[in-house]
Order: structure tokens, then C-alpha cells, then sequence
């Protein structure tokens, strides 16, 4: 079983390899063409649209780091096109930028990794305190409208190489925008890796993931927001620093109670590094910001590896809000992870039921693009 220190050498191989093939210095015969680091998205020189920007970490495009193209991207609908790299920075996209595209010019999105180490108990540099959980991430998303392709976002931070530190909350992304939308994307990292909120309590914040992949050991997708994971893949890790169940939890919805719909999962998968019935599907995330939220996760029509603990797979995470008085309902599922042992422990929908619990009934007018 690969180490906790190992899996970050994993994270950057492929997008270092992807650099090395785009910045080779000259071709290896003279009649070939050296690779277009941009690919089929133009270039600076040829853009896709007036509104592209193009990223390069060697210089080639029009900024050499996300941050800097975001700040110069103002206004709305502008596309980033991202060259294969490792963007080790940290990234805040405004809420001004509405309709905004990112795309990884690589058809892998492993060859392009934003990625960063900062976590909940991580000092600021000010003095001021440490960065709590939504300050360790390392992209923050708020703008509606927004799409991302073929990108890697990442938080390589590691509880091997901060033993005193108790705050391991460590996000990849937090997206706060109604109708953002992730395809072909990978989130990486340990506990909260992938955060899908919206900007207030008050506000109903529609996400759509599809073709993704998830890792991650505690709550490592989580939050408020109305989210459809489609055809997506959610890997639970290793840990070396325990040694008995439960290793952690894939999912921790903090749905509002006046929201009648927060996560849904379907046609997915679920599998594990981990032994067997080490981890929890799920338990509820009721925060102290928000004492009277309902967290709800329906996961439909996918499989459960065997990592998923089948006879027990939910748990409560704080006493006073069982997660039996939540809104967790299954359908349809597959898999060793699946088998319903104790019928009490896993509430499945009707088929009635199921028929509501849909991309479409999730999204309502908006209608993503695959």
C-alpha cells in the first residue's frame, strides 16, 4: 500500500512528464514541429477568441501563473487556456468574474496541476492567526458561471510532515458559484479535498461534476452546495497514522434545512487503498454557522467498493444531529459496499422517490454541457 509521502511524488509525475514533452527546447529532427504548448486552443499569437488568455509557466503565454491571468481577466466570460505544468500557487477568483472557463490544454489533467500546501492550522505569515479550513484552499472559486476542463486541483499538504499541527483540514478547491461546472477534472489531497459551498446560507449554489476523480481519507467532499456527481470516481486513501476503522468518510453534506436537494451521486464508483470496511459512505456535517441544517446525499445507481464499511456505512459526526434524522437515502447501488446487512442502517429510495432524484430535477433550467 503506497505511503502518504509517496502520493505526492504520484501527484506531480504526470504533470511534470507533460512538461518536460511541451518545453523540449528544440525538435529531435529538424523537420518536425516542436508541440504547440496551448494545443488546439490557439495561442497568443492566434487567439481562440478576443476574450482567451493563455497560461504558461515557462513564459510562453500570456502569464506564467493562474493568479495573475485571473486578475487581468476582468469582466465576464473570459477563458483561461492552461499549458501543461505544475501551478504551485494559490488561486482566488473574484465573484466579478462571471461565465468564466478555464481549460487544461492537455487532453490528460494530469498534465496540469494547480496545486498547493497551506492547511486549516497552518500559521498566516502575518501573525494573524492560522488559515481555518475555507482559508486553506488552494483555489477559491466564487464566481457564477464557472467551467473548468482537463485540470488538477490539488492540496499536497501531508499530516506526516506536520505531526504538531491539528488543524489538517487541507482543501484542494472550494467552489462557491451557482452553476459551476467540473469535467474531466481530478481533486486531490487528504481530509476536505474537494469543498462544494455557496456563497451564503441563504443561496442555492448548483454544481455539476462529470468524468471526475475525487481522493481523499476525511469528509473529502463536503458542504452546502446542490451538487450532481456523475460517472465520477472517488478513491479513498491509506493512512498511516491509524490503525484500526474508521480510516474516514467520503461524503459530509451540509445542506441548508429550507434546501430540498444537496448532494446526488450517480452512476459512480467508490473504491479504496484501504482495508476493507475501513471507511464510512457518509455522515452529516451540521456546522456551527448553521445549527439547523439537514444534510442530504441520495447515492444512486452506483458501486461501493469494498472499502465502504456495508453493514454500518453512515455515522454521526457531532451528538445532538443523528444522522438518521438526516436526509441520506440509497438506490439501485452495487458492489461488496453495497450489500445491505442491516436494512435499518441504509435507507433506500422508491422507486417513486427515485424518479425525483435526478440530474435534471437537481438543476432544474440549467442545463450543463457534457
Amino acid at each position: 500500500m503506497p505511503s502518504n509521502l509517496s502520493r505526492r511524488n504520484v501527484l506531480l509525475a504526470g504533470a511534470a512528464a507533460g512538461s518536460a514533452l511541451v518545453l523540449a527546447a528544440a525538435p529531435a529532427h529538424a523537420h518536425r514541429r516542436p508541440r504547440r504548448p496551448f494545443g488546439r486552443y490557439g495561442s497568443p499569437s492566434a487567439r481562440l477568441t478576443s476574450a482567451t488568455l493563455y497560461v504558461h509557466p515557462r513564459g510562453a503565454g500570456d502569464f506564467t501563473s493562474l493568479q495573475a491571468a485571473v486578475d487581468a481577466a476582468t469582466g465576464t466570460g473570459r477563458t483561461l487556456v492552461v499549458a501543461p505544468g505544475v501551478y504551485r500557487e494559490t488561486v482566488s477568483v473574484p465573484a466579478d468574474r462571471t461565465g468564466m472557463t478555464w481549460l487544461g490544454a492537455s487532453d490528460d489533467p494530469s498534465d496540469v496541476v494547480v496545486v498547493y500546501d497551506n492547511a486549516a492550522g497552518t500559521p498566516k505569515p502575518d501573525g494573524s492567526g492560522t488559515y481555518g479550513t475555507s482559508g486553506s484552499a488552494t483555489t477559491t472559486l466564487r464566481p457564477d458561471g464557472f467551467t473548468a476542463r482537463r485540470i488538477t486541483f490539488a492540496n499536497d499538504w501531508l499530516r506526516a510532515d506536520h505531526p504538531g499541527v491539528s488543524g489538517t483540514q487541507a482543501v484542494a478547491v472550494k467552489v462557491m458559484g451557482d452553476r459551476s461546472a467540473f469535467y474531466d477534472c481530478r481533486f486531490l489531497g487528504h481530509q476536505d479535498t474537494l469543498y462544494a459551498d455557496s456563497a451564503s446560507l441563504d443561496t442555492v449554489a448548483r454544481q455539476y461534476f462529470t468524468r471526475c476523480y475525487a481522493e481523499g481519507d476525511v469528509d473529502f467532499v463536503f458542504g452546502r452546495a446542490t451538487a450532481v456527481f456523475e460517472d465520477c470516481d472517488f478513491r479513498t486513501l491509506v493512512r498511516t497514522d491509524l490503525t484500526s476503522a474508521p480510516f474516514g468518510f467520503v461524503f459530509a453534506p451540509s445542506t441548508a434545512v429550507t434546501n430540498p436537494r444537496g448532494f446526488l451521486v450517480t452512476g459512480s464508483r467508490v473504491s479504496s487503498e484501504a482495508p476493507d470496511g475501513y471507511y464510512k459512505l457518509a455522515r452529516p456535517w451540521v456546522p456551527s454557522s448553521d445549527p439547523t441544517a439537514r444534510p442530504m446525499l441520495t447515492v444512486r445507481d452506483t458501486r461501493l467498493g469494498a472499502g465502504i464499511d456495508a453493514v454500518a456505512p453512515y455515522t454521526t459526526m457531532s451528538s445532538g444531529y443523528p444522522w438518521q434524522d438526516q436526509r441520506f437515502a440509497e438506490y439501485r447501488n452495487t458492489g461488496p459496499g453495497a450489500v445491505i446487512t442491516v436494512p435499518a442502517n441504509r435507507p433506500q429510495l422508491t422507486p417513486a422517490q427515485a424518479a425525483t432524484h435526478t440530474r435534471q430535477a437537481w438543476l432544474g433550467d440549467w442545463r450543463p454541457q457534457a
